[in-house]
């Protein structure tokens, strides 16, 4: 029976050289995204949550970044588990395609309406003062990331890539050299040591900006200085050609993808907006609460994309369904056990954890509570995640679209926007609901595992 469920040393150690370096990478992005907000959070309540919110808002963007790149990596995976690099290459430059295209729409958006998207997320009870600076800060903030925004496209255009192609250590020292010069950066320009100005939150922003700029130097220099590994590379960009047929089926394949993942990066924008309208404590408070989740999260994040890598080659392959299923039964198991383990230290660290924080003793109770309502729903979190990198393994991206987004839309968006608007809830309450719709989705995720329609070899299809 234990069989079934846990793989032989061998299974896992081609597991962990796939997800071991997105995990430090992963890590080490979120532990510097802890001690950045814990910075930001030194200055101030009112500018911690200016940063917050500008940061719901580029989660957004992110995603959708993170949708186009990952449609066309369904093939890229399948393409590389075949052989075949000239298909590898095509799909590496529709994502470069794509990262352009997105990151000129993001810029006219937030640019044009990045004010009055901030102020939705500031409407709840609280001094109307602080809201009025929160958004300017907010905004100010959300000005500087947008030079950002290009370097950081492109570097998942690069990642995703080396990644799906099995080169997995170069996007993690990426990854990893970004963090490192966006937390000595935020030291030096949010305090203003070593001479430097005291810019505080802006000084954040232009931290991050400068690392991603590093990021795309170490992943496009390496990608380009080393074609004899990576072969998709060669000629890359003589044109910008791809096959119309091909062309059209990463549209097919990938836009679904695509619109999912702002469908649903939206929708928890939107919940967070509903659960704003509880109080300007609440902002903070999630802010706390999520940067702690992020941290504890990556082990699951980290196991959904090696489930995606690992089956999309062995479906690339060719191999059975019985040993696809059984890899993936294999790897769900883990992702979901691990999380038991990190949801239990999240818990045990809930009352500690906020007290770092130069806020109020309310706000400090509440990413409390916040906090442990995160960690029980962890590992179900886990589960769904896994689910969604397997069915999207396959090329299942309209039912991977159904899964996702359509049903945070139809279930978790209304139940957030009719309580926290038509009664009195409070924020606990509420917040519980909302996260317990995740419960359902876990039954709708092991339905469609069980079917199997999602078990497809794209590259033999014509």
């Amino acid at each position: 029976m234990l069989k079934k469920f846990f793989g032989d040393r061998a299974f896992y150690r081609r597991v962990l050289a796939v997800a071991l370096p997105i995990m430090i990478q992963n890590g080490i992005t979120n532990f510097v995204s802890l001690l950045d907000n814990i910075m930001v959070g030194q200055v101030g309540t009112v500018q911690m949550n200016g940063v917050a919110v500008s940061n719901q808002l580029m989660f957004v963007f992110n995603l959708c970044v993170f949708g186009a790149v990952s449609g066309a990596g369904i093939f890229t995976a399948q393409y590389h588990g075949s052989g075949d690099h000239e298909g590898v290459r095509y799909t590496f430059r529709y994502k470069v395609i794509a990262a352009f295209a997105l990151s000129a729409v993001g810029a006219v958006i937030f640019t044009v309406f990045g004010r009055e998207l901030i102020d939705l997320f500031l409407q709840g009870e609280g001094d109307p003062a602080h809201a009025a600076a929160s958004l300017e800060f907010g905004y100010e903030y959300l000005l500087i990331m947008l030079i950002g925004i290009l370097p950081f496209a492109l570097s998942n255009a690069y990642s995703s890539t080396l990644r799906e192609t099995g080169q997995t250590v170069v996007p993690m020292v990426g990854g990893v050299s970004a963090v490192i010069v966006n937390l000595a950066l935020n030291y030096v320009l949010i305090f203003g040591h070593f001479g430097a100005p005291r810019m505080g939150v802006a000084g954040a922003a232009v931290a991050t900006v400068i690392s991603r700029y590093v990021e795309l130097a170490i992943v496009a220099v390496w990608t380009h200085t080393h074609g004899e590994k990576q072969p998709f590379i060669r000629g890359a960009f003589r044109s910008l050609r791809i096959p119309a047929q091909l062309f059209r089926r990463l549209i097919v394949k990938g836009s679904p993808l695509m619109v999912n993942e702002f469908l649903w990066s939206a929708g928890v924008a939107i919940m967070n907006q509903s659960y704003s309208t509880c109080g300007l404590d609440v902002v903070a408070a999630q802010n706390i609460s999520s940067t702690l989740y992020n941290l504890s999260s990556v082990v699951y994040m980290a196991l959904g994309g090696a489930v995606g890598i690992i089956i999309g080659q062995m479906l690339g392959r060719g191999e059975s369904e019985r040993d696809v299923r059984d890899a993936d039964r294999k790897l769900i198991t883990a992702s979901v056990l691990s999380c038991v383990i990190f949801g239990g230290i999240m818990a045990s660290v809930s009352g500690v954890f906020p007290m770092i924080y130069n806020t109020t003793d309310g706000v400090r109770t509440l990413a409390m509570q916040l906090i442990c309502i995160g960690a029980f729903m962890m590992p179900f979190n886990a589960f769904t995640h896994a689910s969604y990198f397997t069915i999207r393994s396959g090329g299942q991206t309209v039912i991977t679209f159904l899964f996702d987004s359509c049903y945070m839309w139809a279930v978790c968006v209304p139940l957030a926007f009719c309580f926290s608007r038509f009664t009195d809830l409070p924020i606990i309450p509420l917040y519980c609901i909302c996260q317990g719709a995740e419960l359902v989705k876990c039954g709708v995720g092991a339905w469609l595992l069980s079917r199997g329609k999602w078990i497809r070899n794209l590259t033999s299809e014509k």
